[in-house]
């Protein structure tokens, strides 16, 4: 039997309108009063994730209660699953958005709910089941932070260290991804107790972001003069990836497109992943009200 669930209000002035065209157009599927609702929900998931995650999971919920079979609404209750630590739940509806989708563009946040399961040698089989090569820059840079983290999660330092050293671990320009891949960077170095170093790359993250903040483009070159950095350690490094290219800032949650690999064996074991199961395993026909009664 279904668990109850009483859906959230949606506040006065939030309308469908509101919801990114890439999400509306998934949502054609449904009822034009199905897809109305849900989009309201949806709508309300980004504009909570960030300030209160608990809420927007309960919206997240309604969302795939009405459309269980839309890889967005699966994909969006992952994002806010996993933004309250739900790691399980976040994994089981990651697997499920691949199916669906056919897209690895959430892979680094699998391995990450891996590692919060406490799973890092899982973690890092599920990151080198997919070539890098087909995922797009944005998500090779997330790949790789949370493969170091793994690393690390396993005592393995140097390891992690060789993870983050990819071709987009280059400190004369920043990109959107940038102060996460130097912060990173220096976290790792920290740990080896490289400490000077680790402060030069924890700089260069700083400098990274704040160049980001005052300037829209997607790539910001930055000139080492003016930073007085000492690159020894940069251009020591071996790099261990496939060699790609920076590219364009990009959005993660969608413009990877890859073929999805799927884990049999961790698939087996987080349950049903047919992309048609509910939030509480129940079989779901993609069209269910607030209530559960069926929305026409």
């Amino acid at each position: 039997m279904r668990a109850f669930h009483q859906a959230p209000e949606i506040p006065e002035g939030i309308t469908p309108k509101m919801l990114d065209r890439i999400a509306s157009n998934e949502l054609k599927t449904l009822s034009k009063e199905n897809a109305e609702g849900v989009a309201l929900h949806l709508v309300m998931v980004s504009q909570l994730i960030e300030s209160d995650p608990e809420l927007a999971h309960q919206h997240a919920i309604s969302a795939a209660r009405r459309a269980g079979r839309i890889g967005v609404v699966r994909e969006t209750l992952a994002i806010t699953a996993y933004a309250t630590e739900d790691y399980a739940l976040a994994l089981r509806e990651l697997r499920t958005y691949r199916r669906i989708s056919g897209r690895d563009d959430q892979l680094p946040m699998m391995v990450d709910s891996e590692r919060g399961l406490e799973r890092p040698e899982r973690a890092l089989e599920l990151g080198r089941s997919v070539r890098r090569s087909t995922l797009s820059v944005g998500v090779q840079v997330e790949l790789a932070i949370a493969m170091s983290g793994a690393r690390l999660d396993l005592g393995q330092a140097e390891e992690a260290l060789v993870e983050l050293q990819i071709p987009q671990l280059d400190p004369t320009k920043a990109f959107s991804y940038s102060p996460a891949l130097f912060g990173a960077y220096g976290t790792v170095l920290e740990e080896l107790g490289r400490e000077e170093e680790a402060a030069t790359w924890f700089d260069r993250a700083d400098v990274a972001a704040d160049a980001l903040n005052e300037d829209d483009d997607a790539t910001i070159e930055i000139v080492e003069e003016e930073l007085e950095f000492d690159d020894a350690s940069y251009e020591d490094a071996s790099y261990d990836g496939e060699e790609s290219s920076a590219g364009a800032d990009e959005r993660v949650d969608v413009d990877a497109k890859a073929d999805a690999v799927v884990d049999t064996e961790t698939e087996n074991a987080d349950g049903p992943l047919d992309g048609t199961d509910d939030v509480d395993g129940n079989e779901s026909d993609g069209n269910q009200g607030e209530s559960g009664e069926r929305v026409e």
